[in-house]
């Protein structure tokens, strides 16, 4: 690379001081220039406008160890590469080396200064840019970015570790929500119905007690679970549900869990409505299409079919068959706002959390019944 006294002959071949003092000059600003260039930590490569190796720096024949050979002025920089690529430098040309060079050489074409990532043989990872100088050469710079890819990878792997153990946390909360509030809900609501029947004074503080009881767990469980505290009082209140025309409110319940399929129908059949449980989601639907309901009280995690299906099955069947929209509320021990946004995605028209009030309940079905007679 280095012209070794080039100037300094020519002007002693010409003679005249002057001309061998101007060239030594020169060849001094080269030197200097060359020792800068080596200077920069990032490989750098001078091409002629035909792509040809005017200068490259120390890093750069560092970073290309395996083609440093090749490098001389004059060569041309895609013969390198071509060479490179049957000597098996590239990794990413391995199958492909044609189009590989060829994008390689539309690249090298234009030099616009876009960044574009390179694999080497050894592994390491290389950023390129590549611009055009003003005689229509080009200057190329080429970063070791083997480390920040290692970062980029161990970071990308612990935001999916974090994402895992998101959705894992998310759904053990979910699964604690379900089994302490499902027979959470059997105590409180069976407690809220033997409060409504005859009683001495000393069975009736019996009941208050247990309901007192149940109410400070439940509010120890909704603060586990992150839900937020509620206003759990009892309703003592007499509730009545809508009738429908000239009949009782006709509702079916689905509930895999026997008591809370108790519950359920003792606070409707106490407010004067009819009351038809299931087991499951495929067996709400199959009653549902014999007609006659008002409303539909719908579980979500059931066996055979879960409510959300069921809850989809119903809307779907309603549309194809041009049927009335059934008011359909979720009752569930699940109430996180993903919850309740899959209640709403399937076409359900209120999600009542578990355990269930009575006020809350009725305020529902209240809700959804003046939404169909608007």
């Amino acid at each position: 690379m280095a012209a070794g006294g080039l100037f300094a002959r020519i002007g002693r071949l010409l003679g005249g001081r002057a001309v061998a003092e101007a060239l030594e000059r020169a060849e001094r600003a080269e030197a200097r220039l060359r020792d800068a260039i080596d200077a920069i930590p990032e490989g750098v490569v001078f091409l002629d406008a035909e792509g040809r190796y005017i200068l490259w720096n120390r890093r750069y024949a560092e970073i290309y160890h395996r083609s440093a050979d090749l490098f001389r002025p004059g060569a041309r920089l895609i013969d390198t590469l071509r060479e490179g690529v049957a000597r098996g430098d590239y990794p990413d040309a391995l199958g492909r080396e044609e189009a590989w060079l060829a994008a390689r050489e539309e690249k090298l074409a234009t030099a616009t200064g876009d960044r574009h990532e390179q694999q080497v043989a050894d592994g390491r990872w290389l950023m390129i840019e590549e611009r055009r100088t003003s005689d229509g050469g080009v200057i190329g710079l080429r970063v070791d970015i083997t480390g920040m890819k290692r970062q980029a990878a161990l970071l990308e792997e612990a935001l999916a570790h974090a994402e895992a153990a998101h959705r894992a946390k998310a759904g053990f909360l979910s699964d604690m929500s379900h089994e302490l509030r499902t027979p959470l809900n059997g105590v409180m609501g069976l407690a809220q119905a033997l409060e409504a029947t005859t009683l001495d004074h000393d069975q009736r503080a019996l009941v208050r007690d247990i309901g007192d009881a149940s109410r400070r767990l439940d509010r120890l469980v909704t603060g586990l679970l992150d839900y937020g505290d509620a206003d759990l009082a009892v309703d003592d209140h007499v509730h009545a549900v809508p009738a429908a025309a000239d009949r009782p409110l006709k509702v079916l319940a689905a509930d895999d869990n026997p008591t809370n399929r108790k519950v359920i129908a003792l606070m409707l059949q106490a407010a004067g409505a009819e009351v038809v449980t299931v087991e499951n989601g495929f067996e709400a639907l199959e009653a549902w299409r014999g007609g006659g309901f008002d409303a539909v009280l719908m579980d979500l995690r059931m066996p055979v079919t879960d409510g959300l299906a069921a809850i989809r099955a119903i809307r779907a069947e309603e549309q194809a068959q041009g049927r009335a929209r059934i008011p359909t509320i979720v009752l569930s021990a699940n109430t996180s706002p993903e919850d309740r946004a899959a209640s709403a995605a399937a076409g359900a028209d209120g999600h009542i959390a578990k355990p269930i009030r009575t006020d809350a309940l009725f305020a529902a079905l209240e809700a959804a019944l003046s939404d169909r007679a608007a």
